[in-house]
């Protein structure tokens, strides 16, 4: 098979991932075999290949084939397989395979899991042809849904909806969403579920754009350093942070009001004062019974991906438009 392989961080510019042949097995006991449809791109896949997470021990593996929002159909099977056949149509969220015994994972918190594996970090993932998936940790797609623009459902859909469960919200409560890419445009839809005022924070006007068409009923653009927050202060009732710079992490805790919730999406510390009284949630994508509930809700048309579709070969090429911002929701390899 042909698959983008990562053998060495280094910046996207410099075209680190390499269009090259790779072989794989075929399935036994759980495992199955997917023809990947899709593969979408996300900002930590950036991180990871840039080297940012070396401190976490990311990439777990060298080579490795990055990617972990995915949908494939089945084209064979393991011999202990038994809740799929060939030719269905599944997705694999960045949680590979989990051990299924530990107190989190017998209480369906199984991303939790401390022995999980996850796509595309310490397994090889979707930015290839083919992959073998563990068909215990696969969720079916709904037949009419686009495989190819809604892959990334198994990553930002998944981490919105998640997060915005997260954030206790009402018809009488006021969010704020930081970060309007692949995860906050997903988000935005989900709380407006909630009946919530929502309100976006961006620093881009294309995103102040894209915003507004995913239902935001306000959009404060700020400034990349967030000095011009001060009116905005201690206005949301809960504010769930997805943007991955200094400036948003150390300032966003500004706009709740104190006795708020934020709900914190990526890595990053707080400038947290305790007198306020703010509860800090954190949020870490999702299990398999959530991933059906988001699955549930995009085949109802209530979540819709804003995407940019590139080939296979093109990955090196996505990355680069995702770090300077020339991408409004997602990018997406359309690989069949």
């Amino acid at each position: 098979m042909k698959a983008m392989v990562l053998d060495k961080t280094d910046k996207v510019e410099n075209n680190p991932l390499k269009y090259r042949d790779v072989s794989i097995k075929d399935p036994k006991g759980y495992e199955v075999l997917l023809d990947i449809i899709s593969c979408g791109v996300c900002h930590s896949n950036l991180h990871m290949i840039e080297g940012d997470w070396v401190e976490y021990g990311l990439p777990g593996k060298s080579p490795l084939i990055p990617g972990h929002e995915i949908i494939g159909k089945v084209s064979k099977l393991g011999d202990l397989v038994d809740n799929l056949k060939i030719g269905d149509v599944v997705g694999i969220q960045p949680l590979y395979q989990a051990c299924g015994k530990c107190e989190y994972c017998i209480t369906g918190r199984e991303h939790l899991c401390p022995y999980g594996k996850w796509a595309g970090e310490t397994v090889d993932g979707g930015y290839a042809e083919n992959i073998i998936a563990d068909s215990r940790y696969v969720n079916k797609v709904p037949d009419n849904i686009d495989y190819v623009k809604n892959s990334p459902l198994f990553c930002p859909g998944i981490t919105a909806y998640c997060a915005v469960n997260k954030a206790e919200l009402s018809p009488d409560k006021t969010v704020y969403i930081v970060g309007i890419g692949g995860v906050g445009h997903v988000a935005i839809q989900i709380a407006k579920l909630y009946g919530a005022k929502v309100v976006a924070v961006s620093t881009s006007k294309n995103h102040e754009e894209l915003a507004y068409e995913m239902g935001a009923d306000d959009v404060i653009l700020v400034n990349r350093d967030y000095s011009n927050i001060d009116k905005y202060k201690k206005t949301a009732d809960s504010l769930i942070l997805f943007a991955p710079y200094e400036a948003p992490i150390m300032n966003s805790i500004n706009f709740v009001k104190d006795g708020g919730i934020l709900v914190q999406g990526v890595r990053g510390k707080l400038n947290y004062d305790f007198t306020t009284e703010i509860k800090l949630k954190g949020t870490k994508i999702g299990g398999r019974s959530d991933m059906d509930n988001v699955l549930r809700l995009a085949s109802q048309g209530k979540i819709k991906i804003e995407s940019k579709e590139y080939k296979l070969e093109d990955a090196n090429i996505a990355l680069q438009d995702l770090k300077h911002g020339n991408i409004n929701g997602r990018a997406v390899l359309k690989i069949r």
